[in-house]
């Protein structure tokens, strides 16, 4: 199933994005730096009001 233009990014489709090892703050953002209990894409939406402007799409091995 591929994402359509128009709809909000995913973390999961990011380079950015990570699995910590940390169980408190499972979810982290390289390009904004932080570590969540909620995906990251979540904490800027509620944050700034705005889909993520660092989003940029993983590179498939």
């Amino acid at each position: 199933m591929s994402q359509n233009d128009d709809s909000p990014p995913s973390c999961r489709g990011c380079k950015h994005y990570y699995i910590t090892h940390e169980l408190v703050f499972r979810y982290g953002c390289r390009a904004f730096g932080f570590k969540s209990q909620q995906s990251p894409i979540l904490v800027v939406r509620q944050s700034s009001g705005e889909a993520c402007r660092l989003f940029e799409k993983k590179d498939k091995k």
